[in-house]
């Protein structure tokens, strides 16, 4: 009998569902007990305000209850005194809709002593009822009505301007109002200590009376400014000293959005000042800026220090450089801001706290940032703009480096992109270079010993995180032990390395835009990105490559010297010589960087670029020889052959396989050049065929080259006959197949286990294919039978003797073969066949595929599983 799965899979699949039931029961088990558990009253001991409920966990006194998981809260029903905030809540706001509705509507219809007393009786029974209220007890009674008591102030102030002042400045006395709002609700929070929401109210009203004063006076900006840093100084206050946390809160959230206006303002008056005596009071108002916000930092807690700082910094950086920046052009402001910025690193010895400090040299490093992100794009440019002469190659030397590069930016604006990149650069570099002494000024910032999170296991077992420590000279490594939850600072060499790596780069970079603002010649450029790449790659070959932290700086230089190479290759494209000198240069640069470095990867990286390279070299020399695409073809194939032949020389090297692999692109390439010829392209594919026939003499090459070497043989014959517009290719395939067949058959004889695509298949796919594709444009009826008969017979041999190569191309042979046949009866059919039929059809085999889908898949796997077992 046959099991349908079989019976070991049939087997563990109910042992997977047994063992899921099991573990559902004991779950439901488990809720039931504590659901009983949680019935019983409570135990007369429980500590008063104790709940173990809610943390999962049955009261004291209940044995056997299980316990749920920490933090499980059981949903309960509603409290009463939720239900006593939604209704006090509610008849708020219906109190305050009244009040409106009475303000706006009814006003007029009373006299003023009726609205006088009116407004005196409710207003001053909503301010008393909340002491009465909290004498009892009923607090969330007294913070409604405390609520309408502030909405009914606002509506007192409102009444009192549209009848007693009516000609009164609306913004003025919207000033002064909410200056005596703040005040009296300060002092009623005050007095009713245990209401939430007086004193949060008041630091509310006491954002607008300096606004609202220096827009009623029609002061100038630089005075709104002030206005707006005055109230945040007055909310930084509230927030550190304030009473109660929505005290604190609602100060933060007020100061936060009245400093970023104050400094908005006085960035954009110091922006678009005229020359520094402009920019001199919106400097100074910048300035007082930064004093507070560093103020502030002095004794805020460590993450609203830190962002206390970076505020600082940069209004420091905004209003110093602002002042030289209005005397500067356009292109050279950048440069005054960018000196401010770095001045900021002498923080680590101004004695400022260590979270303010961090802040400090964070906005230090993020002027830094933006200086280099304005810088380069301009580099960008420089190093992609040579991409424009690949649609006109070789029509003449430039007169300037700057004319190469076809549409630029305005090259006079960033004339101080060099040495906003030079400057970095060097400091950069000036810290790698005396890193001990950069590490040794740092380190007040990163002694303190801080304590991680600890993961799940340090917390069971209650041991705390490890702490931060500081290095203690240099190169010394930056870490913390202990749990996984632990947070890692990097390593001091993998610091070091970033920065000799950013020094690297920027200087090289610094080096280009010189360049391009000083317009050199043509040839001055040429051969100074030249010898840029030959000092990358010398840097690259005399750099570590064993130490993570010091590869950053030959990775760095291997990445440039690539990219320089690709771009200093585009830039020679606009001359003969220079293309030759250039690529040539390169060629012999990268090859000597491959054989004098050490490593495996980038000695493999050299390797490919110099064989690319001289590929590049070989479709030089055609076009100078005036040869067509196709014809220049042969001569691309040089350099593969070279490849087969160091490939040959190298072995098991682990360079070998890239070089060939380079090579076999390159050949690729030449085979793309004679697609538009084909007796060339003929030509081209069996001279692959013979590289890839000499590859496959070496036997790790064989399996793969092998096949490929047949493969391009066949090909080419094919191509070949095409090209001849042979119309009986068996006349010259047949002489092929019957020796290559007769090879094989004594190849099986001998070494029964070969497979029979190596024996068969390049001698059957010889005359098969290429009389496929005449028998599909033939219309004569005799090809296609004699064809079918061949297939078929082929296919029954497979099946015989069980041969994968017969089976599987007498087979797909005999199919196409008999689906040309049919073709014409098959559209007949379908045309006299209604419209909605083959949809119809097409949608009952899908549901009867869908329906047997199991049985379809095994039955395609024992199919694979046969054609496995085939040879």
């Amino acid at each position: 009998m046959e099991h349908e799965p079989p019976p070991a899979e049939e087997l563990a699949r109910l042992d997977r569902e047994l063992a899921e039931l099991d573990a559902r029961r004991a779950q439901l088990l488990t809720r039931r007990a504590w659901l009983l558990a949680a019935l019983r009253p409570p135990a007369p001991t429980a500590a008063p305000g104790w709940n173990p409920s809610a943390w999962g966990a049955p009261p004291p006194g209940r044995p056997g209850a299980p316990a749920q998981p920490w933090g499980y809260v059981p949903k309960q029903p509603s409290a009463p005194r939720s239900a006593q905030n939604v209704l006090l809540t509610l008849g708020g706001l219906l109190l305050t809709v009244a009040a409106v509705a009475f303000t706006l509507v009814s006003w007029g219809s009373m006299g003023i002593g009726g609205r006088s007393a009116v407004l005196a009786a409710v207003t001053l029974g909503a301010l008393t009822a909340p002491a009465v209220l909290l004498r009892r007890g009923l607090a969330a009674t007294a913070e409604a009505l405390a609520a309408l008591a502030l909405v009914l102030t606002l509506l007192d102030v409102y009444a009192v301007h549209a009848v007693a002042a009516p000609d009164t400045d609306g913004l003025g006395f919207t000033a002064v109002a909410s200056a005596v709002l703040a005040v009296l609700w300060t002092a009623y929070g005050l007095a009713l200590g245990k209401l939430r929401l007086p004193l949060p109210a008041a630091v509310v009203l006491a954002q607008w009376p300096l606004l609202f004063w220096a827009w009623a006076a029609g002061a100038p900006a630089l005075v709104v400014g002030g206005a707006l840093l005055a109230t945040a100084v007055l909310d930084g206050v509230i927030a550190l000293w304030g009473k109660g946390p929505g005290v604190r809160v609602t100060a933060c959230v007020g100061g936060s959005a009245m400093g970023f206006s104050a400094l908005m303002v006085g960035l954009a008056l110091s922006t678009t000042a005229y020359g520094p005596l402009g920019a001199a009071a919106p400097g100074a108002l910048l300035l007082a800026a930064a004093a507070a916000a560093l103020a502030g930092a002095w004794r805020a807690p460590k993450g609203f220090a830190r962002t206390g700082g970076v505020v600082a910094g940069l209004a420091a950086v905004a209003a110093v450089g602002g002042v030289p920046a209005a005397a500067l052009s356009d292109g050279w402001r950048v440069l005054a801001y960018l000196l401010c910025g770095l001045a900021l690193t002498g923080v680590v010895r101004a004695g400022l706290p260590r979270d303010a400090a961090r802040g400090v040299l964070a906005a230090s490093g993020a002027v830094v940032a933006g200086a280099l992100v304005w810088a380069l794009p301009s580099l960008a440019a420089v190093l992609l703009g040579p991409v424009t002469l690949l649609s006109d190659v070789w029509a003449g030397s430039p007169a300037g480096f700057r004319s190469a590069l076809g549409s630029t930016p305005p090259w006079s604006e960033l004339a101080a992109a060099p040495v906003v990149l030079a400057l970095v650069a060097g400091l950069l570099g000036s810290a790698y270079r005396w890193w001990p002494s950069v590490v040794r000024i740092a380190a007040p910032l990163g002694a303190r010993e801080e304590t991680p999170e600890p993961d799940a296991a340090s917390a069971a077992a209650g041991t705390p995180g490890a702490a931060w420590t500081a290095p203690p000279g240099a190169g010394a490594p930056w870490y913390t032990v202990g749990g996984a939850g632990a947070r890692r600072r990097p390593s001091g060499a993998a610091l070091r390395g970033a920065a000799g790596a950013g020094a690297l780069a920027l200087g090289w970079g610094a080096l280009l835009l010189a360049g391009v603002v000083l317009d050199v010649p043509y040839a001055v450029a040429v051969a100074g990105e030249t010898a840029l790449v030959a000092g990358l790659l010398a840097l690259a070959v005399r750099g570590g490559w064993s130490g993570r932290g010091a590869s950053a700086v030959p990775v760095t230089a291997l990445v440039g010297a690539v990219s320089g190479a690709v771009s200093v290759g585009l830039l020679s494209l606009a001359s003969e010589g220079a293309s030759y000198a250039v690529f040539g240069a390169l060629a012999v640069l990268f090859a000597g960087a491959a054989v004098r470095v050490g490593a495996e990867v980038p000695r493999a990286v050299f390797a490919v670029a110099s064989v690319v390279w001289g590929t590049v070299l070989t479709g030089f020399a055609g076009r100078s020889l005036d040869l067509a695409p196709h014809e220049a073809a042969p001569l691309v194939l040089l350099v593969p052959a070279l490849t087969v032949l160091l490939g040959a020389r190298l072995r098991r090297n682990p360079v070998a396989l890239p070089v060939e692999l380079t090579g076999a692109l390159g050949a690729l390439v030449a085979v793309g050049l004679a697609v538009s010829d084909a007796p060339f392209l003929a030509l081209v594919l069996a001279l692959c065929g013979v590289l890839a026939a000499g590859t496959a003499v070496r036997p790790e090459r064989r399996p793969v080259a092998g096949c490929l070497a047949a493969a391009l043989f066949v090909l080419a014959t094919w191509v070949r006959l095409a090209a001849s517009e042979v119309s009986f290719p068996e006349a010259y395939t047949l002489p092929v197949t019957v020796p290559a067949l007769v090879v094989g058959v004594l190849r099986r004889r001998r070494d029964p286990e070969a497979s029979s695509w190596t024996a068969y298949g390049p001698g059957l796919a010889a005359t098969l294919l290429p009389s496929l594709a005449v028998a599909w444009t033939d219309t004569d009826w005799l090809r296609p039978l004699l064809l079918g008969v061949a297939a078929l017979v082929i296919t029954l041999l497979g099946a015989r003797y069980r041969l994968q190569a017969l089976l599987v191309l007498g087979g797909v042979v005999l199919a196409l073969d008999g689906l040309h046949e049919l073709a014409p009866y098959v559209a007949q059919v379908a045309g006299a066949l209604p419209r909605w039929l083959p949809p119809a059809l097409a949608g009952l085999l899908l549901l009867v595929v869908g329906a047997t889908y199991e049985q379809r898949l095994r039955d395609a796997r024992r199919l694979k599983d046969a054609l496995g077992r085939m040879r």
